[in-house]
């Protein structure tokens, strides 16, 4: 028996009460159970099948050997772009996605973080055009019928932060390239952690959000990126930052190494 890998994106915003009366205006019947969506879909199935299969790729769905490479690209890319939306949008007073990728501050960082750091660390397959990838991805941040909340996004982390950052930091490492954009959004994050933004977000919805919270009291901002990111740091197994990583984000949070 074949399970062929099926790779999938489409944003579903959460549903309002308004979305119903849209529907019913549009199509003069009312749907209980609406489900608004985006106009962007993607669906890549591995063409690994033990025998005949629908022509999926007549209604769109990419047929292709190895689901990998759109699997990395969806993590450090859109994932990672997400991320830093969330955490850089907040600082700065943004509620939505296509709020914070229309801050002129902040936009820069998100274009750089997509195709200058986390696009070389990707291995394209046949027929992948990350350039067009990134484009779209920008298209749909730019939405503001999605209504994506940062707050959203924010939630766990720490959890999401390894694939989505760090990962990408440690490829770039490899190859002796810095990543200015990442660690930004990185910094933005521990200080997210940190609390800065729970006056006007609420408190930090994370499961290691009291052991974080500790480490902040504990290290102070001098010790936190060490404490994280150093030799014996709490995600080290992925990503251990070099000197010149630690003086980039002791600069944003105002320390000095």
């Amino acid at each position: 028996m074949r399970i062929p890998l099926l790779h999938g994106r489409s944003h579903r915003p959460r549903h309002h009460r308004c979305d119903r009366k849209t529907v019913a205006a549009a199509t003069g019947l009312e749907d209980q159970g609406a489900v608004m969506t985006e106009p962007f879909s993607q669906w890549v199935i591995e063409d690994k099948f033990a025998g005949p299969r629908p022509a999926w790729e007549a209604v769109g769905a990419q047929l292709v050997g190895d689901v990998a490479p759109y699997e990395a690209a969806k993590l450090r890319m859109l994932n990672g772009a997400h991320s830093a939306l969330a955490y850089l949008g907040l600082e700065h007073g943004h509620a939505f996605v296509h709020e914070a990728v229309a801050d002129p501050a902040i936009r820069p960082l998100i274009e750089r973080l997509m195709r200058v750091e986390a696009q070389p660390t990707i291995a394209a397959a046949p027929g992948q055009d990350l350039d067009a990838y990134a484009e779209a991805l920008l298209a749909r941040f730019a939405n503001p019928a999605l209504q994506h909340r940062l707050i959203q996004i924010a939630m766990d982390g720490s959890q999401k932060i390894p694939q989505r950052w760090l990962e990408t930091l440690a490829a770039n490492q490899a190859e002796g390239r810095h990543c200015p954009a990442i660690l930004s959004a990185l910094a933005a994050w521990m200080r997210h952690v940190r609390g800065d933004n729970a006056v006007n977000w609420g408190p930090v919805d994370d499961p290691m959000a009291v052991r974080l919270a500790d480490l902040w009291r504990e290290e102070g901002p001098g010790g936190m990126p060490r404490a994280l990111f150093g030799e014996h740091g709490l995600f080290a197994a992925t990503w251990r930052a070099s000197a010149g990583d630690f003086e980039s984000l002791a600069e944003h949070l105002g320390q000095r190494v």
